[in-house]
């Protein structure tokens, strides 16, 4: 009987290198197991997708862009246009502007001829009144336009500074030539747009008319500077309500050049109330007007001259617009 060969001992060396490995491969169960698993597609992902939403933007603010790039462009054209129908109308209004000055001018060079004929029949010499006889009655009571029967006359004058300074040699030669126009009246009297009397001793009475009455109201208004407020509303008013009479005929003539005033519409209707219609249908004061070209084209000068117009037609008188100053 062979004896049994006993068992090796399993070495040390082996049960090290087993024990290693189960530890390895415990430790990489527990690295696997708490970090994450990469991916690398993601990002690749959301690179396209930002890529693709600017170039979304960048097609919307292209479109925009054009958008606004035509209506620029319409625009443009539409300024063009506008500046050559502006041009246009610079143009028709400077024809029309030289028409207006070259009719001016000549219906004053007709009226100025017109007057100086009437004021030649006007004043009748003894051999006139032998030759036509003492009957003799003229077919027409108006000179240039203007009716000339009143036998009482007021000047309410526009004293402000733009009169004063730009329009008073020329508002003293037409009291002049409107005083010419009359050879003899009953009554006179002078006051500026306030109501204030350039001579305050006759302040609501009639002045005797004479040749040295008229030397020096010419005279006086030469130095004349009573405070003004540039609207002849209240020196109207004033000679209306001061000498209105149902037995006389008077003309009220209005030297101006603004209306500062806000309702011409008012300014008519209280006109209307205190120059009240008689029974033969006209009205006792005749308003006349003469317009100067001192504030020509502003608001003010175009109010006075609507009111004056208005003023004028509704108390059968007349208005005159001077074309120049000089």
């Amino acid at each position: 009987m062979i004896p049994r060969r006993g068992l090796e001992e399993i070495g040390l060396s082996f049960l090290d290198v087993i024990c290693c490995g189960f530890g390895a491969i415990i430790l990489l169960l527990m690295i696997v197991k708490t970090v994450e698993p990469i991916l690398l597609e993601e990002p690749v992902i959301n690179l396209e997708g930002l890529v693709t939403q600017k170039r979304d933007s960048l097609n919307e603010i292209v479109g925009r862009t054009r958008i606004l790039t035509r209506q620029l462009s319409d625009e443009e054209r539409q300024l063009a246009r506008d500046l050559a129908e502006l041009a246009r109308l610079e143009r028709d209004l400077n024809d029309i502007l030289a028409r207006y000055h070259a009719t001016a001018e000549e219906a004053e060079r007709q009226s100025t001829e017109r007057l100086r004929l009437v004021r030649a029949k006007q004043s009748l010499t003894e051999e006139m009144e032998r030759l036509l006889g003492l009957d003799f009655v003229r077919s027409t009571n108006t000179i240039g336009g203007i009716t000339v029967d009143s036998e009482y006359i007021i000047f309410v004058i526009d004293t402000s500074g733009s009169m004063r300074q730009w329009a008073w040699p020329i508002v003293q030669r037409k009291i002049q030539e409107t005083l010419q126009i009359y050879p003899r009246v009953k009554g006179i009297q002078v006051m500026n747009d306030m109501g204030d009397y350039m001579f305050p001793q006759y302040a609501g009475r009639w002045m005797q008319d004479s040749e040295s009455r008229r030397r020096d109201i010419v005279q006086l208004l030469g130095s004349w500077s009573a405070q003004s407020n540039s609207s002849p509303v209240e020196g109207i008013r004033a000679a209306i309500t001061t000498f209105y009479s149902a037995d006389r005929k008077i003309s009220i003539y209005v030297f101006g050049d603004d209306f500062s005033g806000r309702s011409i519409e008012d300014v008519v209707d209280t006109v209307d109330q205190l120059n009240r219609i008689a029974e033969d249908g006209t009205r006792r004061v005749r308003i006349h007007a003469v317009g100067f070209p001192v504030v020509v084209g502003s608001a003010s000068g175009n109010r006075f001259a609507a009111l004056m117009r208005e003023l004028t037609y509704r108390n059968n008188g007349t208005f005159v617009a001077l074309p120049r100053l000089e």
